[in-house]
């Protein structure tokens, strides 16, 4: 008869893991964008603040497990039919907890038909100690399609002191036009983060980074005012019909602090949801 440590040694414990997708198209009906087909399953939710006067609608998403970890499914999908507009965040920062080995994965997938218009504005991600995410963001644009995108790392929680000697983060990025491939981008850091993003001159042991890219009529024309509200520690530049900001910054606070004059402008002058105020 077996002991009841040798059965507890036994069994290989299977841990609950999140689950969660969404899935939200938009159209164009009397002179307004409107939705026009909702999915949400497991923990993914999405809310719609009613918009004021003529702006474009708004979708928040929700994790409802609070945070996500090693195993845990997490994606999302947006469709804008022709002449739509549309604006989709979080309802907060999105946590990636410790890991017991596996990533937490998330996917996006962008779907923009002819005139449309998106502006992609999820708030910033937390890797903790141990957190590992896997993430990719996929877009198929039309040819004359508008698309603001932002996503941004805080690198452990800087009020607690936290750093990170353990972690993954792989953010893949694929924007294509017209079926043809627009952009690429691939960041990875792995192990010691803290310790490998030290000696980089780019980071110069900074906590916080963003990527922002715009693509439609003339990106060249903000490049001006988006190096100003950059500033020394960062960088942009426009070529092949797009716009593209990297940010980098000692805190999650001053990283946010230039992130939402950057995204302002290049929605041209249109507010931040709401929730995007500190």
């Amino acid at each position: 008869m077996l002991a009841i440590d040798d059965l507890q040694n036994s069994v290989t414990a299977r841990m609950q893991r999140a689950q969660g997708r969404a899935s939200v198209s938009f159209r164009r009906r009397d002179d307004r964008t409107c939705l026009d087909r909702l999915f949400q399953e497991g923990c993914a939710k999405l809310r719609f603040p009613r918009p004021l006067g003529d702006e474009a609608p708004q979708a928040i998403l929700i994790n409802t497990a609070g945070g996500l970890t090693g195993g845990d499914r997490f994606g999302t999908e947006v469709d804008l039919a022709e002449n739509a507009e549309a604006c989709l965040t979080t309802q907060a920062c999105e946590r990636v907890y410790r890991s017991t080995g596996t990533d937490a994965v998330v996917t996006n997938r962008l779907r923009l038909a002819a005139g449309a218009r998106l502006a992609w504005l999820p708030q910033e991600t937390i890797l903790f100690d141990g957190g590992r995410l896997s993430r990719s963001l996929d877009v198929d644009l039309a040819q004359d399609a508008e698309l603001v995108a932002v996503e941004a790392v805080l690198f452990g929680r800087q009020a607690m002191g936290e750093t990170l000697r353990n972690g993954h983060l792989h953010d893949r990025w694929r924007i294509r036009r017209g079926g043809r491939l627009l952009f690429a981008d691939d960041l990875r850091v792995e192990g010691d983060i803290a310790a490998r993003l030290a000696p980089q001159p780019a980071m110069a042991g900074c906590g916080a980074v963003a990527t922002v890219l715009f693509t439609g009529a003339a990106p060249e024309r903000f490049l001006d005012a988006a190096r100003s509200i950059i500033g020394p520690d960062g960088g942009a530049s426009t070529w092949n019909g797009k716009f593209l900001a990297r940010l980098v910054e000692g805190t999650g606070l001053a990283l946010r602090r230039r992130l939402e004059p950057l995204l302002t402008l290049l929605m041209g002058g249109r507010p931040l949801p709401k929730v995007w105020q500190l």
